[in-house]
């Protein structure tokens, strides 16, 4: 939680408030990471505690997980056909979590988080004929 933000600079009563502690480097996060579609490219960012994060910034192969026959199989991705976090990512391809996209299996929904887990699994809505 960070603390400075979205805090009025007043008490109550009028009187100035004093900061709780000056910020720190681990209040900082990082910047979003866009995953687009194509070549597979994975960036390693050191995560709080020493772990490591694997964060995709492009992506071409899918994990796609059918309900009916509950087979996983790895599928290419074609594009991004839906996705409420921004209207503009369709245009752009830009695959995050919940996006509707199309891949060679039909269309599916992203469950996974591409820019934070590394990794791009999906459900199958609707199954190409």
């Amino acid at each position: 939680m960070v603390l400075w933000h979205l805090r009025s600079k007043r008490k109550p009563t009028g009187g100035r408030l004093q900061r709780v502690r000056k910020k720190r480097r681990n209040d900082r996060g990082n910047l979003p990471i866009e995953t687009k579609i194509g070549k597979r490219q994975v960036a390693k960012k050191r995560a709080e505690g020493g772990s490591v994060k694997l964060k995709l910034s492009s992506v071409e192969m899918i994990n796609v997980a059918d309900p009916k026959t509950g087979k996983i199989s790895r599928s290419k991705l074609i594009s991004v056909k839906e996705n409420k976090a921004n209207p503009h990512f369709i245009r752009r391809n830009i695959v995050t979590k919940g996006a509707v996209v199309e891949t060679e299996a039909g269309l599916a929904r992203i469950t996974s988080r591409p820019g934070q887990q590394g990794i791009a699994n999906a459900v199958l809505l609707e199954a190409k004929k």
